[in-house]
């Protein structure tokens, strides 16, 4: 079996550990190296599993290797996707795709001129709820889509998420993007306007913990996010994915993570959730490493990434303006 070769760059979000476990398990798969410039974050995965360590990831992209996956802080994406790309190598990048639509149309740009993958690290498309609500709806079981509610809250992180110089945005730009692009899968419409309202109403922070985001639709739906950090540290899980999908024959609900049991503990004093359903992530990585083996398009694109952080961006730019804000505006600045 040729083994598809993969190193890993940063280790700065916390999906990095859950896109190793899986990968650990993929017979196909031989992880290169790590590299990440603190050592102390990638320092006991390294030792555990025996995998090389680098310090400066332009020494692991000069390894022989395939493809790289890459969760930096969010500022570093663009960087990073584009040295990898020069390097020849294909990329997963976590989400946001980036923090601006020119470096995201840079990123994109730079892989198809060096004939690499890009794929936006979207899970959620995954999901055995999204799935099957995307089935019926393409089978017609509840008629045209009128409208769509959607919700992705969850726990503040901290660390550099809320320091605007790495991230790019609080809460908005890092809970938008999901939901947003399940909508865009399953409305099959491109967004057109964008109206939305945030505030810092549950921490002392320097961004938004909470925001409101609204969007019309070229086919004429119109979608609403809640994206919040609300989720206290007592709350039982991090947080949720959830969508309404309204249609002129019937009303599609989604709760993307209700795979789970409900553990109560008197030693705990509070509910635990465990999951007994299938992990996204999983899925995720095995279309990525598919995709490479086999040598077709991947699943996710860096398009599908610049189109749903597009609408975050709008977000912000509508909030600074108070009015709403054509995406297309933004698109073809």
């Amino acid at each position: 079996m040729t083994k598809v070769k993969i190193g890993m760059i940063s280790f700065a979000h916390s999906h990095a550990n859950s896109y190793l476990q899986e990968l650990l398990v993929m017979p196909e798969v031989e992880i290169v190296g790590i590299a990440d410039e603190e050592r102390a974050r990638v320092e006991a995965v390294t030792g555990n599993h025996g995998i090389a360590y680098y310090e400066d990831y332009h020494a692991l992209l000069a390894a022989d290797l395939d493809a790289v996956i890459i969760c930096s802080e969010n500022v570093h994406h663009a960087r990073i996707t584009m040295d990898a790309a020069n390097a020849g190598k294909h990329v997963l990048c976590e989400k946001p795709l980036g923090i601006t639509v020119s470096e995201m149309r840079s990123m994109i740009e730079t892989c198809e001129r060096n004939q690499v993958q890009l794929m936006t690290a979207f899970p959620c498309r995954y999901l055995p709820a999204v799935i099957e609500a995307k089935q019926a709806i393409d089978r017609g079981e509840i008629g045209s889509i009128i409208a769509v509610k959607g919700t992705n809250r969850g726990t503040m992180p901290g660390r550099w998420f809320i320091d605007p110089v790495l991230s790019g945005g609080g809460a908005i730009l890092d809970h938008t993007v999901h939901v947003m692009d399940l909508m865009r899968w399953i409305v099959r419409s491109e967004p057109a306007t964008v109206y939305a309202e945030s505030g810092k109403l549950f921490h002392d922070i320097p961004v938004e913990d909470a925001g409101m985001v609204h969007i019309q639709f070229d086919s004429g739906v119109v979608g609403v996010i809640d994206t919040s950090w609300s989720r206290s540290k007592s709350f039982p899980f991090w947080g949720d994915v959830t969508m309404e999908i309204i249609g002129t024959e019937g009303v599609i609900s989604i709760d993307a993570f209700a795979q789970k049991n409900e553990i109560y503990e008197d030693d705990k004093l509070k509910a635990q959730w465990s999951y007994w359903g299938d992990r996204m992530d999983s899925y995720l990585v095995q279309a990525f490493v598919q995709s490479i083996a086999e040598g077709h398009t991947v699943p996710i694109t860096g398009e599908d990434g610049l189109q749903a952080t597009a609408v975050a961006l709008a977000a912000y730019e509508s909030m600074k303006r108070k009015d709403t804000i054509a995406i297309s505006e933004l698109l073809e600045a």
